[in-house]
């Protein structure tokens, strides 16, 4: 028996509150690919359940965790109960680690927030499903003006209105080995050069472990947890957002820096442009809405999960020192910030270098062409074809989509510039301005930014 009432014992024994249920059981995580659900489906997997998978994108999933049986769908196209039952059907338990942060392109948040959740829970009503573990955020609350936090304060309405044996977690700024979107730009943040800059550099932040996140996971699934009940993770004290950037540098083990402050308006700039670079398909963590929950401030009630449970939760700084940072740690924080200056440079000369050569630049192209024997039709052909080629690559590297496959053709195309300019003017080799072997470094800068591409 726990020492105190409401403090249940680790799971697979009873507490004053119920007794757990048996291991073994069939569980569905929504967003098991994302930061928290992925690191769920691990713990589940270690618990000996049975983990289901749910997504839109399930190939590299299912590459990682071939263990799990993945379904491939949409949460925002499944907003009524009818379209969850199949998907629900012989489960014992639902974790729902799904979320957007803004709308965009691909993104509803009212969809996936709060409509396929309503959907979900009468599915699991209906199924006799009865326990649900709702993944939330610090913050969550119908009334926000912000669409984030009041959609996803919905999908807590609908959880906590409803008959289940419900679960709602909310946590703070969440760390993990893995590295995307806020703790991905942190970590970039912390290992610029010279200085550290940083915008709303004294808000105040609490973090929690996903190693916590999970443990709290696998007791509310294992029924060691009190039924009902909804509660903040986060370490026990608040620290400012330049204080995570110090840690997250120690723990890079770069030389210390100064603390920068960037001006609130440089924020904003960087939130319309990263916004419209969503409409493009690219999820920058500096999008508004991120920007909206860090002046709020991530901050939460750490007493909520001590009423509940005798496992606290680690400060940042075991969380980290649980999780050390080796070379490949150092090549990402550095790499972050370089991948989409590399993407915008390579667009702006794939796109420059078509407009002179339809533009004060035609001229030179077709008469270089024509005095190797090609004829004055063939070359103006040549250059004007090649101009708008050039600037359709460049114009298809700023979408997200299309951008892997046209880093490959551009390099496909530079062996093809190269090999045509060696054939028909084998003397650039040796020009003085080099225009040939210029084109060498582009193919290396082409190169490395198809190795860093991925983005999860």
């Amino acid at each position: 028996m726990p020492d105190s009432p409401g403090k249940p014992d680790s799971p697979g024994k009873p507490d004053s509150l119920g007794k757990p249920d048996s291991l073994g059981k069939k569980v569905l995580v929504l967003g098991g690919y994302g930061l928290i659900g992925e690191a769920v489906i691990g713990r589940l997997l270690g618990d000996g359940h049975q983990v289901t998978g749910l997504g839109r994108d399930i190939g590299e999933a299912a590459r990682r965790w071939p263990a799990v049986r993945w379904i491939a769908a949409d949460m925002a196209r499944l907003l009524a109960a009818e379209d969850w039952l199949l998907v629900v059907a012989g489960m014992d338990a639902v974790v729902n680690a799904a979320g957007a942060l803004q709308d965009g392109p691909r993104d509803r948040l009212d969809a996936i927030h709060r409509g396929a959740v309503v959907a979900l829970v009468a599915a699991c009503e209906q199924a006799g499903i009865s326990r649900f573990v709702q993944i939330s955020a610090i913050g969550a609350d119908p009334a926000s003006s912000d669409a984030f936090f009041s959609t996803k304060g919905e999908g807590d309405k609908a959880v906590a209105s409803s008959a289940l044996e419900w679960t709602i977690l909310r946590p703070g700024l969440v760390i993990a080995p893995a590295a995307y979107g806020g703790t991905a730009l942190l970590r970039a943040l912390a290992a610029f050069p010279g200085f550290v800059p940083a915008v709303m550099a004294r808000q105040p932040i609490q973090t929690v472990a996903v190693t916590d996140v999970t443990e709290a996971v696998s007791r509310a699934v294992a029924g060691s947890l009190p039924p009902r009940v909804a509660v903040d993770l986060v370490e026990a004290e608040a620290r400012s957002l330049a204080d995570v950037l110090v840690a997250f540098r120690a723990w890079l083990g770069l030389p210390p820096a100064r603390i920068v402050p960037m001006p609130a308006f440089l924020g904003g700039i960087a939130a319309v442009v990263a916004d419209g670079l969503g409409r493009l398909g690219w999820r920058s963590p500096l999008r508004s809405a991120a920007l909206a929950a860090l002046a709020r401030g991530v901050t939460g009630n750490a007493a909520s999960w001590n009423e509940i449970s005798d496992h606290g939760l680690q400060p940042l700084e075991a969380t980290l020192a649980a999780m050390p940072a080796h070379v490949q740690e150092r090549w990402f924080a550095r790499l972050y910030l370089i991948k989409p200056v590399a993407i915008a440079g390579l667009a702006f000369f794939w796109v420059i270098t078509g407009v002179i050569a339809l533009g004060p630049g035609r001229a030179s192209a077709v008469a270089q062409m024509t005095a190797t024997g090609t004829s004055l039709f063939a070359a103006a052909f040549m250059v004007i074809l090649g101009a708008w080629f050039d600037i359709a690559m460049g114009i298809f590297l700023c979408v997200r989509r299309s951008a892997r496959t046209t880093l490959i053709v551009m390099i496909g195309a530079t062996f093809g510039y190269l090999a045509v300019g060696s054939w028909l003017a084998p003397q650039l080799w040796i020009d003085p301005l080099g225009p040939l072997t210029k084109i060498l470094p582009l193919l290396l800068a082409t190169a490395l930014t198809l190795a860093i591409i991925d983005e999860r």
